[in-house]
């Protein structure tokens, strides 16, 4: 059984290597192209994103993105939720009424 040790390099080690290789086009590998996902800017007073941020590590999200994203999301549901039960009850009181004033037959 062969055994391979594996060494972490730090951070000073890793510059020193990218460094070095900066110019050698063969230690590259072939370039990628990264199309990143149309996003929408949101702009949020900096204390609210101070709090968005604490409470991002709180959840262990991978950053305050992905758990505002989280936040939205299940709150947009809540509020669909509550408007079908709104507008239910709604159409519910108004065939209501209407059964209520018709003429007997």
């Amino acid at each position: 059984m062969v055994s391979m040790t594996i060494k972490i390099l730090s951070e000073a080690e890793i510059d020193q290597i990218v460094i070095a290789q900066a110019d050698d086009d063969s230690a590259w590998e072939k370039p990628i192209q990264v199309v990143m996902a149309n996003l929408t800017p949101l702009s949020i007073p900096t204390g609210l994103a101070t709090r968005a941020a604490f409470l991002a590590q709180l959840h262990r999200k991978a950053n305050v993105e992905e758990w505002l994203t989280y936040i939205i999301q299940e709150r947009i549901e809540l509020e669909e939720a509550a408007f079908m039960g709104i507008k239910h009850n709604l159409l519910a009181n108004h065939v209501g009424r209407i059964e209520s004033i018709r003429p007997n037959q």
